[in-house]
């Protein structure tokens, strides 16, 4: 599609919506192309891809003015300039692009697995060293297992089944760079320039990219989060998932520092591999602030799966020994108990992640941090300056890509439609890829007491129907969380296989209010694990007046 017909140009008198229809009409016509050709000059190729440039009096944005004083961008290069092409930052661009008729740029360094102050790549974090890479790490790992279950069924499996590591890695490498070309397609195919580079504020209109200064009528800073290293003695030996993702070869032993969703995957998917996989976490369980039973249960089940929990420990040293492996020294986090020695191939931090603000410019337009070192954004992701705005995981509200995504429209309804939408972030499902697998969604069970003080808890604990036959020890858990006056289910929580496919049904109906009633006139699909959410009738327990039992 030619950038006129993708972008509306505003002519007098004639509405948006009827001119477009006309260019779809006119987009195969002589007269159309020779004014494209006319007006549009190849000026600059980033990336191996022409951008295409044309002025902005030859052609005026579409953007609406709106009650936040956001209009067209008559006098500025661009309507809208993003910094970041990752999952937020390139759902901006290209709608605002393609829906709105917008004059629309984004900056974005070069690509590199491993993301640094000069690297990083079109697709972000999730794409290129996050979860897409982690969850073909999670397929790659599964297939040990399910030869081990295959067994159980009677298949005759000759030898030992053996894994080429470096045959994956190079199909999970080639897989990544068709991602971060398919996403420079979709920029492309909005009419998105793309200027390759690290984009610095200079003003509150006006973004540097490699020594060229870009103006804009509103800028979007879609920086993400880096891995975060923590200080203590020889940290610097360790290494973040970032590194991990890009392995060249397994190691026989891995110690895991940090217990939240990182950890606790890589954990499983090492644990699988057959690494002698060791965690070390600050808390008594995993994957603080999780529903407290579901914590537990985890902990059990990879307690049952070899992995060695070293819980209420956090780090105090890392030295290399003279035969290359690296020792690990942790320290009680509660109370004084002896320190502790351990030894492995490969340390790897999983201690959280920080938004990704550094040398970003944002002084000079006055935009100012929150307390976590997130940009700090009101309801509708509008930073301290007027014309900047941010969404994703530099904004510290919620760190998941599907989030930053519906950050991105939210905002665009804002700036373009005259609707000022702000984010919803309540009830949204989410997955741990876990071993074994995770899927959550609304309220834990602690902090559905808080809110409602009288709540019904249903759970059931069960060995699945594969596992009978296949020898594997590992169970399921499933629960329900109902507010008891409205009969509101408040809360969901799986640990087991396809936990993250059964959730996102679960999170529908959640998030349309579903009653424990109604849940009661679903009937269940047979046998499977997910009519445990509709077949369960009795309440496992029943609090009332806000307290808690104590074995919770």
């Amino acid at each position: 599609m030619s950038m006129v017909a993708s972008r509306a140009v505003v002519q007098q008198g004639r509405s948006v919506p009827g001119l477009l229809s006309s260019l779809k009409t006119a987009v195969s016509n002589n007269a159309l192309r020779s004014h494209v050709h006319k007006h549009a000059s190849i000026s600059k190729q980033c990336n191996g891809r022409l951008l295409k440039t044309m002025a902005v009096a030859q052609r005026p944005s579409t953007a609406n003015v709106n009650a936040a004083g956001n209009g067209n961008g008559a006098g500025y290069d661009y309507d809208l300039f993003c910094i970041g092409a990752g999952s937020g930052g390139v759902r901006a661009a290209r709608m605002a692009a393609s829906n709105y008729g917008a004059k629309v740029a984004i900056c974005e360094m070069p690509y590199d697995p491993i993301a640094s102050d000069e690297t990083g790549g079109a697709g972000g974090t999730c794409v290129l060293r996050g979860c897409v890479p982690k969850k073909l790490f999670v397929y790659c790992s599964d297939y040990a297992e399910q030869f081990k279950d295959a067994q159980g069924f009677g298949w005759e499996i000759p030898g030992k089944p053996s894994l080429n590591w470096k045959h994956f890695m190079e199909k999970k490498e080639a897989e990544l760079l068709r991602l971060n070309g398919v996403y420079m397609r979709l920029l492309d195919n909005a009419d998105v320039d793309v200027h390759e580079g690290r984009g610095t504020i200079v003003d509150p209109h006006t973004v540097e990219v490699n020594g060229k200064r870009f103006t804009a009528k509103n800028i979007v800073i879609a920086t993400g989060a880096r891995a975060f290293v923590p200080p203590f003695e020889g940290s610097e030996l360790a290494i973040v998932s970032d590194h991990v993702l890009d392995m060249q070869s397994v190691p026989e032993n891995m110690i895991i520092i940090g217990g939240g969703y990182i950890g606790v995957e890589f954990a499983g998917i090492f644990a699988k591999l057959g690494v002698d996989t060791h965690v070390v976490c600050r808390q008594p369980a995993p994957l603080r602030g999780f529903d407290h039973e579901v914590r537990k249960f985890v902990a059990e089940q990879y307690e049952l799966n070899g992995i060695n929990l070293h819980m209420l420990r956090q780090p105090k040293s890392i030295v290399r020994k003279p035969n290359g492996k690296l020792e690990l020294t942790v320290k009680c986090a509660v109370g004084k108990h002896p320190d502790e020695v351990l030894e492995a191939d490969q340390i790897m931090l999983a201690t959280g992640r920080r938004p990704n603000v550094a040398n970003l410019g944002l002084e000079n337009a006055g935009v100012e941090l929150a307390e976590n070192g997130a940009i700090k954004v009101d309801e509708y992701s509008r930073t301290t300056c007027d014309s900047i705005w941010a969404v994703g995981d530099v904004t510290g509200r919620m760190a998941l890509t599907p989030v930053a995504l519906m950050e991105a429209m939210a905002l665009l309804k804002t700036l373009f439609e005259d609707k000022p939408t702000a984010p919803d972030h309540s009830n949204i499902a989410t997955a741990v890829f876990s071993h074994p697998e995770i899927g959550t969604v609304g309220l834990t069970e602690e902090a559905a007491v808080a809110k409602y003080h009288d709540i019904d808890v249903y759970t059931s604990t069960f060995r699945p129907m594969r596992n009978t036959i296949s020898g594997a020890e590992g169970k399921t858990l499933m629960k329900l969380i109902v507010a008891k006056e409205s009969d509101k289910v408040v809360g969901v929580h799986m640990v087991g296989p396809d936990s993250a496919e059964i959730m996102q049904g679960m999170g529908v109906a959640v998030k349309m209010g579903v009653t424990k009633a109604q849940l009661d006139t679903v009937v269940g699909i047979h046998p499977s694990s997910a009519e445990e959410f509709v077949t369960m009738r009795s309440p496992t327990r029943e609090i009332r007046g806000g307290k808690l039992p104590i074995a919770a």
